[in-house]
């Protein structure tokens, strides 16, 4: 297994100079034609994910992430094309200017190299982080789960073979085993990999921060917060809340707390009166279980336990990930801000408010990497930003941080030119 290994890594560092003599319309070529043909193997796509889908527990938060439809995979491909469309931010020049001495810097965006990307039960990420890493002439390789292994088999099985028709290096990408193994040698492959980005939970993502000899981008898990504060439309909270709960549970910026100002606590009925709906298990600090008792009374999809439960602890500061969130009730926007300060994860926030200046001491004080205003947090992931389907969300403040797409996965080098200048 390690030589296997050792031969992986070898070919997709040499590859590095093949892709990135690639030029714009090649990539783009290749892209689309990937696109069409995945297009075209939907099905065998699908009977490889349903092996997958097999083997997990339908209950499973992971199982949503997991599983992909004939229309989750149209979104794909579309993104996909999306990124064909986009302008590559590869020799793009930063800056430039003349130096003392009198000769010409220019600081251009290059390519990383060799980017390898640790995820869980996610197949769409293997096209995702190809497409990317592909438009902006990076080789990549991929460290999929044992959950998703029939999936991203295929998917990447599908992309080399395109890549091959293209004449293009099929090392482009690569499939790493889905073992721990894998995952040991590729974080210590110094010299080799010159970039590890992390995708999935807190665990692998600490994993993966403590244990790497590489550089590494931290993809951080989403504890996200919605402020309805003392000044907030109702229809406009309402909406919000259900639309950042409800639409996609197991997104990291899928909605885990509302926080809500105690002038509005009779409000909590209507705002929450969609969530009964769709069956969402509430976990209430006492005002907000008072304000909820006598309307928020339905059971879960097994009429065995009540949706409004009171709160602990433990229920704020958690990553849901299912139909399940928290409620408490502040008394003011610092009061709001220290929550999120204590229990958010620096991913993506939301205040609902009319009061622009709450508005603006929101946006300037919650240290997250998105933060919104009467917006719906789920906006933070799946290309809504305009950027192209994005590798991940960053949480961290050096490089990158809040979605990354194509200029996160450049580098930039100096050029240097001049006529002859030495120096004394």
């Amino acid at each position: 297994m390690e030589n296997q290994l050792d031969e992986i890594l070898l070919l997709a560092a040499k590859a590095t100079r093949n892709v990135q003599a690639l030029s714009t319309s090649q990539i783009d070529t290749l892209l689309i034609a990937v696109a069409d043909q995945a297009d075209k193997e939907t099905e065998v796509i699908l009977s490889a994910n349903a092996k997958d889908l097999a083997r997990m527990d339908v209950t499973d938060p992971r199982y949503d992430r997991l599983k992909l439809t004939a229309e989750r995979i149209q979104d794909i491909t579309n993104d996909m094309r999306n990124v064909a469309g986009l302008h590559s931010p590869v020799g793009s020049i930063i800056e430039g200017h003349e130096a003392p001495a009198g000769f010409q810097l220019v600081r251009k965006r290059v390519p990383f190299g060799v980017i390898g990307v640790i995820y869980e039960a996610r197949p769409n990420v293997s096209f995702d982080i190809f497409s990317l890493c592909a438009k902006t002439n990076n080789v990549c390789l991929l460290k999929g789960g044992t959950d998703a292994l029939d999936s991203n088999t295929t998917i990447v099985k599908l992309i080399r073979k395109v890549a091959q028709q293209q004449g293009v290096d099929p090392n482009i990408v690569q499939l790493l085993p889905a073992d721990r193994e894998a995952t040991k040698q590729l974080l210590e492959a110094v010299g080799r990999v010159d970039l590890v980005i992390p995708r999935g939970s807190g665990r692998l993502i600490r994993f993966v921060r403590d244990n790497a000899k590489v550089p590494v981008i931290e993809t951080g898990a989403g504890i996200c917060h919605t402020y309805v504060d003392e000044a907030a439309s109702v229809p406009m909270a309402r909406d919000i809340v259900e639309n950042a709960k409800t639409r996609r549970v197991s997104v990291c910026n899928a909605l885990d707390c509302m926080l809500i100002h105690s002038r509005r606590v009779s409000d909590l009925p209507t705002i929450c009166a969609p969530l009964l709906v769709k069956g969402v298990t509430i976990y209430a600090d006492t005002r907000s279980y008072d304000a909820l008792k006598d309307s928020y009374v339905a059971k879960d999809a097994h009429n065995e336990t009540p949706l409004l439960l009171h709160a602990s602890p433990e229920s704020y500061g958690t990553e849901f990930l299912s139909l399940t969130m928290a409620i408490k009730v502040v008394d003011s926007l610092n009061e709001a801000l220290e929550q999120i300060s204590v229990n958010g994860s620096k991913h993506s926030e939301c205040i609902v408010t009319d009061n622009v200046d709450a508005a603006e001491q929101f946006q300037r004080e919650v240290d997250a990497a998105c933060v919104y205003h009467n917006v719906s947090t789920a906006f933070t992931d799946g290309a809504q930003f305009g950027l192209g389907a994005e590798v991940g969300i960053s949480t961290q403040k050096l490089h990158a941080r809040g979605p990354m797409a194509l200029q996160e996965l450049c580098t930039y080098k100096w050029l240097v030119s001049g006529n002859g200048q030495i120096r004394n």
